[in-house]
């Protein structure tokens, strides 16, 4: 859904407005026509070098980690029926992605300096991780198509809940309810889920790359509509970039438009180096965010982009160990519960009378289920008694041993 067949354009077409289809083209395209109306598009490509997984990727994607917490399927946490009825998964998952934890990226740095000079029109972005509001993007210029964390308030009377509140709760992987009192209904981020609109905003902003006079795109599969169509609304001689690891959409059909295909940050460095901007740039990357973060805190040669994601990984998976409590101590009083059950069974087998005063003893000491209920898990398919795992997400993130190439 939403990408769409097309034919790529014939090398022997000239450009219409660019002068070549170049990342130096572009560059002097912005400089020499004094370019005051970008459109950026993006999609969690340009989150993933922070440490945080897309959602697509087979093997390090959201939806295909999710799949070992106990989901109808990945998707589920995602959905406003499920999130009614079991509102822990997605509290878990916000617990790890809250914002806060992550260290913008520079391809959000390059739209925040977009910015700075005037040039950004609007960016429209499918991430719900509010990096680009942590590189410094006013409000006024993003239109979070798919919501984000920037808000939350109650599903059921939409009251707006306060963002103090929400952080505490988050930090401990609480469900917050609606500070009215007669409500007291779920709160959740302003994040649309299955089965929700997409934000007005979206819809009132949906036109406007029809009058940008450049379009960049970047670190999306344009796959979900309506936001794929968004490239398309361009005007026919308006140059489009792509950014990306791949080619998407329609892009690359038409004279102006010009692919960076690769990893996004190594792209939007060779366009900010084209344009002069490379060193200021980076140094807003460097100084503009202090103090420990999750993310990746500046290049790191001895590490490969894999190890530094295996590493970020890792953080998650003991985290969400954590959160959930699957700890070697509740292990320990499991087994040392269950040994003493096998004891309780293995007298009573010995006893061969017993006084009737200690009978009722014995009856209460062979059936311990009355005194000790829901302690055990015994709903299986032949009635016996399960021991948990120590290692039950083992793990959430299972690619962790053989990282594939980025």
């Amino acid at each position: 859904m939403g990408q769409e067949a097309s034919t790529p354009i014939d090398e022997n077409v000239p450009p219409r407005t660019l002068d070549a289809r170049s990342v130096e083209a572009v560059a002097n395209f912005i400089i020499q026509a004094k370019v005051k109306k970008i459109v950026v598009m993006t999609g969690a490509g340009i989150s993933t070098s922070a440490g945080i997984p897309d959602f697509r990727s087979p093997n390090t994607g959201l939806y295909a980690n999710l799949a070992r917490l106990n989901l109808p399927h990945p998707e589920a946490v995602f959905d406003i029926s499920f999130f009614r009825n079991n509102p822990h998964p997605f509290y878990m998952l916000a617990h790890e992605l809250y914002p806060g934890k992550y260290r913008p990226t520079i391809a959000h740095y390059f739209i925040r300096l977009l910015s700075d000079k005037g040039m950004l029109l609007k960016l429209f972005t499918q991430n719900i991780d509010c990096l680009e509001r942590e590189a410094g993007v006013p409000d006024d210029k993003i239109v979070e198509a798919h919501g984000s964390f920037a808000r939350q308030r109650c599903i059921e009377c939409k009251t707006a809940y306060p963002d103090d509140l929400m952080r505490k709760a988050v930090e401990k992987a609480e469900v917050p309810h609606c500070i009215t009192p007669q409500c007291n209904g779920l709160v959740k981020p302003d994040i649309v889920f299955f089965g929700e609109q997409l934000p007005e905003d979206f819809f009132r902003s949906r036109s406007l790359p029809s009058s940008a006079d450049l379009c960049i795109v970047m670190g999306t599969s344009l796959s979900v509509q309506p936001f794929a169509s968004l490239p398309g609304f361009a005007a026919d001689g308006v140059p489009r970039i792509l950014i990306n690891k791949e080619l998407v959409g329609d892009l690359g059909t038409r004279a102006d438009d010009v692919l960076i295909l690769g990893d996004c940050d190594e792209g939007v460095r060779r366009l900010a180096s084209a344009l002069g901007w490379l060193d200021h740039l980076e140094a807003l990357w460097r100084t503009t965010q202090p103090g420990p973060v999750k993310g990746i805190q500046e290049p790191r040669d001895e590490k490969t982009k894999d190890e530094i994601l295996a590493d970020e990984i890792a953080k998650i998976t003991e985290e969400i160990d954590r959160t959930l409590k699957l700890s070697a101590e509740h292990t320990s009083s499991v087994e040392q519960s269950l040994l003493e059950l096998h004891d309780i069974a293995e007298q009573s087998d010995k006893v061969q009378y017993l006084p009737s005063g200690d009978e009722k003893e014995l009856a209460a000491a062979t059936n311990p289920h009355e005194d000790i209920p829901n302690k055990y898990n015994s709903n299986t398919s032949n009635g016996q008694l399960e021991k948990p795992s120590s290692s039950e997400l083992q793990h959430v993130f299972p690619h962790m041993k053989e990282m594939p190439s980025l």
